[in-house]
């Protein structure tokens, strides 16, 4: 049996010891670490890389933790985060919780707690995850109308105005969902394909036409016309329903 991966926690931390002693501790409980000492180092490893847990000093050299945790939002880089400093003010800690921020721990700390806490945040991430039919759609989310049929992500089915229900892919799913909450925006190809499959996804427009053909043909089939998802040439789609048509 093949062994779990173990995950990866970015250390944020601008005290050498101190990354050395945490990284020690995290890797003796079965755990990768990759440790930088500035906001800017750790942001370009995530844009380019995943990481499953973010340990976020606050105060840093370059910025604070909590000006990172905004600028990762702004780039769509979601990674579970607990916020580790020196700094015990009460209003700090509920600012970072109020941002995002999973967990917020004060030096000095017991090293067996951090590990504690970074493994309930990693399960109630996977737990999480575990609802995630694409990146932008969950199957908690509420049904919704597209021309005319109806889309139930919780079943990952669609039901068409002649009686026909049957099951979506989670990729299509996720473009009608896009589309959807779009209506009567011009839609980038690249927006359409970070929004569905993730922002660090190596996917192709090939790839993406292909889905794209998919769904055209799927309400085809159902005497459903797609006139309202239009080719946006060099840039990439618009949905304009018709309101009659909703």
């Amino acid at each position: 049996m093949r062994a779990s991966p173990k995950p990866l926690i970015l250390v944020v931390e601008d005290e050498p010891e101190l990354a050395k002693i945490i990284s020690i501790h995290l890797e003796e409980a079965g755990m990768q670490c990759q440790h930088y000492d500035r906001a800017a180092l750790a942001m370009k490893f995530l844009k380019r890389n995943f990481a499953n847990l973010l340990l976020l000093d606050i105060n840093l050299p370059d910025q604070s933790g909590f000006a990172l945790l905004e600028e990762l939002k702004t780039n769509d880089i979601a990674i579970p985060t607990i916020f580790l400093t020196g700094n015990g003010i009460e209003a700090n800690k509920v600012k970072g919780l109020d941002m995002g921020g999973d967990d917020y721990m004060t030096k000095p700390f017991s090293y067996a707690e951090l590990v504690a806490r970074i493994r309930a945040v990693l399960r109630r991430a996977e737990t999480k995850a575990d609802f995630n039919v694409a990146k932008n759609i969950r199957t908690v989310d509420a049904p919704f109308v597209f021309c005319g049929a109806k889309i139930t992500p919780e079943r990952l089915e669609i039901q068409f105005p002649d009686g026909v229900t049957t099951k979506l892919g989670r990729k299509e799913l996720g473009i009608l969902a896009y589309l959807d909450a779009n209506r009567g925006v011009v839609i980038t190809r690249k927006a359409l394909i970070h929004s569905v499959w993730g922002l660090h996804a190596d996917v192709k427009s090939r790839s993406l036409d292909q889905y794209i053909v998919k769904v055209r043909d799927l309400f085809k089939e159902h005497g459903i016309s797609l006139d309202a998802f239009r080719t946006v040439n060099g840039v990439g789609y618009i949905f304009e329903p018709d309101k009659s048509g909703e």
